[in-house]
């Protein structure tokens, strides 16, 4: 019987031999990680980076650089808020300070089952602040419409 992790292991060499020959290969190779295990493990991290004849100081950097990939795995609902500039412009700094002390944490962290993420741009910058919660996009939200997609969150 193979355990989650032999799996894991397996998926990852898998990913690592289809970008073999390809230049310049480490973020697909990220991409590909994090889209089939949902972030990149640290023993991960050390394989990729054999691969691709880099330190895992290298590696590790490019994964810290971008705020995309994660580390560690998600939470079960992740909650996007726009940092973009359009939605700044109509309130997003004070909607995400509103989020953070509601949730009780801080943009990259979790609360509970909620993962609190920045984003730059959902693409709505007419009718922002704009939000994501996992693949739902709501827009012009303030901290009221926020407190009260929280709440249908708990409630689910």
């Amino acid at each position: 019987m193979t355990t989650q992790q032999d799996l894991a292991r397996t998926q990852v060499q898998a990913i690592l031999q289809a970008h073999q020959q390809q230049a310049g290969a480490l973020l697909p190779i990220l991409h590909a990680v994090q889209d089939t295990l949902g972030y990149i493990p640290d023993w991960a991290v050390a394989d990729i980076a054999r691969a691709q004849n880099q330190s895992r100081a290298e590696v590790h950097g490019v994964i810290t650089f971008y705020h995309h990939f994660r580390t560690s795995p998600p939470a079960a609902h992740t909650l996007q808020i726009c940092q973009a500039e359009a939605c700044q412009a109509r309130g997003s700094r004070e909607l995400t300070a509103h989020a953070e002390q509601a949730l009780g944490c801080s943009l990259h962290g979790r609360s509970g089952d909620i993962g609190l993420e920045p984003v730059y741009c959902l693409g709505l910058c007419a009718t922002g602040p704009n939000i994501q919660l996992d693949d739902k996009m709501i827009s012009r939200v303030d901290a009221g419409k926020l407190d009260r997609v929280l709440a249908g969150l708990k409630e689910a």
